[in-house]
């Protein structure tokens, strides 16, 4: 296969992936009826990304296996600040800057990232972007029992104090458990950060306590007081939204 027909087969499965992503986040306001879909922009948007194999076989357990042996993931290279309930990442004098507001149970913010968190990771080590991670608690009715949002957004965040916020949120979504099913313990999400180097006591302080879990649920109060949030994940740029369902949605931003 010529050069030339590789990148028209690559370009068009990516447009394929963004409108199957588009399609499942605006399908329903709960995400419950997202799953079928999902499924299909998992396996398009790993063609997409370059043949970059997600592994989703034990996701959804709940179970102590299910956080075992994480994937390896690399940290990025650029300045991680937490701000409250947000973590900032990238240069200060990044071209731009986004805000990213996801939940950890989310679907399709588990498809936003397969089809574009490599590109976001390489702008943001190119000093062109800056993002501020919005974790939030949005649907923590959603899992069973309820709470994994709310447990794992404030796990983040114990994650950023330690300096493991990258590696932390990478492997949160690929080990993310099905909506609607039991989410990682606190205990699970304790041993994650273990596996991941953070020692010491005060991560699972952290964790257990629910330390940041009232600067998680603020973020959410704070953008839905915005009138503008559409349900996670969102996208906004100086407070308007970014509508990322156009496959070149950043590149377009950074022009």
């Amino acid at each position: 296969m010529g050069g030339a027909e590789r990148n028209a087969r690559k370009k068009k499965q990516q447009q394929r992936a963004t409108k199957a992503v588009a399609s499942a986040r605006g399908a329903s306001g709960d995400r419950t009826k997202v799953i079928i879909g999902v499924v299909v922009v998992v396996v398009l948007a790993v063609a997409v990304i370059g043949g970059v194999i997600w592994s989703s076989s034990d996701s959804g357990s709940g179970s102590d296996d299910s956080l075992a042996n994480p994937p390896a993931v690399t940290g990025v290279s650029a300045p991680i600040v937490r701000e409250g309930g947000a973590v900032v990442v990238g240069k200060d004098d990044a071209k731009v800057t986004i805000d990213l507001y996801e939940d950890f149970l989310c679907p399709a913010c588990g498809s936003f990232k397969k089809a574009y968190g490599e590109q976001i990771k390489q702008e943001i080590e190119a000093g062109r972007l800056k993002v501020r991670y919005h974790a939030l608690p949005y649907l923590n009715r959603l899992s069973d029992p309820e709470g994994y949002s709310r447990d794992s957004s404030n796990a983040a965040l114990c994650a950023a104090d330690e300096e493991k916020f990258w590696e932390y949120h990478e492997t949160l979504f690929l080990r993310q458990p099905e909506e609607g099913g039991p989410g990682h313990t606190k205990e699970e999400l304790v041993k994650l950060g273990t596996d991941l180097g953070i020692t010491g006591d005060a991560f699972k302080q952290c964790v257990e306590s629910g330390t940041h879990e009232q600067a998680a649920q603020g973020e959410l109060d704070a953008v839905r007081a915005t009138g503008k949030f559409e349900g996670t994940p969102t996208v906004m740029r100086d407070g308007q939204i970014v509508q990322w369902d156009d496959r070149d949605w950043l590149t377009n931003l950074l022009k």
